[in-house]
């Protein structure tokens, strides 16, 4: 089995407000599909998420009732997001079933207690794609907060152990800097803690589900459950393909 993050940045415009791009999702989900291979599918939330939650600070947790709605906001565009890549993958051949956190996960202080894998595994002997996405969840001390989607591709992994761990952005992998600021960034071909602890930390890195820091310690937790970890540049046509059927690609692989 293979677990695939489609990450927001390459399914949304994430300067622009509800954006999607169904060109670029229909393209992975058609590369996903010629593999054969068994799927689990997490998506970031992009523009569909990130402008809003930061809007009303849904990443700390309620403090106001004003920020219900706000919350009730974003629930509702992360799932139009969602129905949007499952079709996308439907009419690839892919039988996409959507499993919003909301409806099988639980939060305790931003940190996920609680997932409902058997849906998931129930759903896969079906021969179905479950398909799932950072949402606002419920939380036991801060009555909602933002799951993302390096926290479920975290379970997920410890669960089902997949071959490969596969996380797809607009880049060819993690850089020495930021590659769309930096022309002189370089391109990171194995990623360690040794060389997560010696990247430049700035604000620019930090979105409303923790920094690129976070996402790349998840990444060298999950190495040790999968037999290959990879974060290559989904815009770039046949990478993913290429990735998931083994054959050597532009990418940086992380190990633990």
């Amino acid at each position: 089995m293979i677990l695939v993050k489609l990450g927001g940045s390459v399914i949304t415009d994430k300067g622009r407000y509800r954006t999607f791009d169904p060109e670029t999702t229909g393209r992975l989900a058609e590369e996903i599909a010629n593999t054969g291979q068994d799927v689990i599918l997490v998506h970031g939330a992009g523009s569909f998420g990130h402008m809003l939650a930061k809007e009303h600070r849904l990443h700390l947790g309620i403090t106001e009732d004003s920020q219900l709605l706000g919350a009730s906001q974003v629930m509702s565009d992360v799932r139009e997001l969602d129905l949007a890549v499952c079709r996308q993958m439907s009419s690839k051949g892919l039988r996409a079933l959507p499993l919003p956190p909301a409806s099988c996960a639980v939060m305790r202080d931003g940190a996920l207690l609680n997932l409902d894998l058997d849906r998931f595994k129930d759903y896969l002997k079906l021969g179905m794609v479950p398909v799932t996405f950072g949402d606002v969840v419920r939380d036991e001390v801060r009555g909602l907060s933002i799951c993302s989607g390096d926290q479920l591709m975290a379970a997920l992994a410890r669960e089902f152990k997949p071959s490969k761990v596969v996380f797809v952005t607009d880049v060819d992998g993690v850089f020495t800097a930021d590659p769309t600021q930096d022309p002189k960034a370089k391109l990171i071909e194995t990623v360690d803690q040794k060389v997560l602890d010696s990247l430049p930390r700035t604000e620019r890195n930090v979105d409303v589900t923790g920094s690129i820091f976070a996402k790349i310690r998840y990444m060298i937790d999950m190495a040790s459950l999968t037999g290959e970890c990879l974060v290559l540049n989904g815009k770039v046509p046949g990478r993913l393909e290429a990735a998931i059927r083994g054959e050597h690609v532009v990418a940086s692989k992380v190990v633990s």
